[in-house]
């Protein structure tokens, strides 16, 4: 098996896991508040990230603990839009909508670094924004506030790709994502402090779930990836993590019985390739297989 299939395969499992996220979301929210849910979730990612990652921690330089701390800042804004809107959509949904963020990411570069968005990201934006009206829009044209949260999250998501991209030039990179995860989860436990009464879970689903955010989707989703995507292309980096929330509503219906109506179905799909068409551009790689048969004498 080459490099490049097993650090795609690990990246799939990363997916699976983002994927499963949202139910495990809801499940601990049963019994746990939003922010000591986030609170929880990031102090036991953090905890293990930073055992892993224990000697490039010792290294740490003011800059990064900076950089970090504004990384960290956005982030729990990402989870506190996600977590909330979770509460109140379902999870199918919200894997669809959360996937938006690589619809935003071109959107807001034009808009603030004047980077025209290609054709492609165009066309995928129409499909998505048509998705969103079929998967959220009720009869009277109102939109979910669940719904809402998670688009907003989505927007809060591109905005921290965008900014980490910015700021990972000049520290180290993993550094500064582990130290992000602490300061997400301090955020998280600060507003429980003051907006909520903080608590560990008191049921073993609620520890099930907290255990599967923090260790799977949180720690071990954020050193695979890092590790992952120095031996693969961001092409099939981003095909990959399209698929997030194919496994999200896979999971909501296996796990939660959830079923999209058929007006949801046909949302969901035009998200969905509206999300792929913007994520990858077709034309280069079909270009760069041919070139790779020539190379090869076909």
């Amino acid at each position: 098996m080459s490099t490049q299939l097993k650090a795609n395969l690990m990246l799939l499992i990363v997916t699976i896991f983002w994927g499963s996220s949202y139910l495990f979301m809801k499940m601990g929210l049963v019994s746990i508040p939003e922010f000591n849910l986030i609170a929880l979730r990031f102090g036991i990612a953090f905890l293990l990230a930073g055992i892993v990652f224990y000697r490039r921690l010792l290294k740490t330089d003011f800059k990064t603990i900076k950089y970090a701390f504004v990384l960290g800042t956005i982030l729990v804004s990402v989870f506190a839009s996600i977590t909330y809107g979770v509460k109140t959509t379902s999870a199918s949904n919200a894997g669809f909508l959360v996937s938006l963020t690589v619809i935003f990411v071109p959107l807001l570069l034009a808009v603030f670094f004047k980077k025209r968005p290609e054709k492609r990201i165009i066309f995928g934006v129409s499909l998505a924004l048509t998705g969103i009206g079929f998967l959220t829009l009720n009869h009277q044209l109102k939109i979910n506030i669940g719904d809402f949260l998670c688009i907003l999250g989505a927007l809060f998501y591109a905005i921290h790709i965008i900014v980490t991209a910015k700021l990972t030039k000049n520290v180290d990179s993993i550094t500064l994502g582990v130290l992000q995860l602490g300061f997400t989860g301090a955020w998280g436990l600060l507003f429980s402090i003051f907006l909520e009464t903080p608590r560990l879970p008191s049921t073993t689903e609620s520890w099930a779930s907290i255990l599967v955010l923090g260790v799977l989707c949180s720690a071990f989703g954020f050193v695979t990836q890092t590790i992952a995507q120095k031996y693969t292309t961001p092409t099939h980096t981003g095909l990959l993590f399209s698929f997030e929330p194919i496994f999200a509503a896979i999971f909501a219906f296996a796990f939660a019985g959830e079923i999209l109506t058929i007006k949801g179905y046909i949302g969901a799909s035009l998200v969905l390739l509206g999300v792929i068409t913007a994520e990858i551009d077709f034309k280069k790689v079909s270009m760069k297989k041919g070139y790779n048969k020539i190379n090869q004498g076909y």
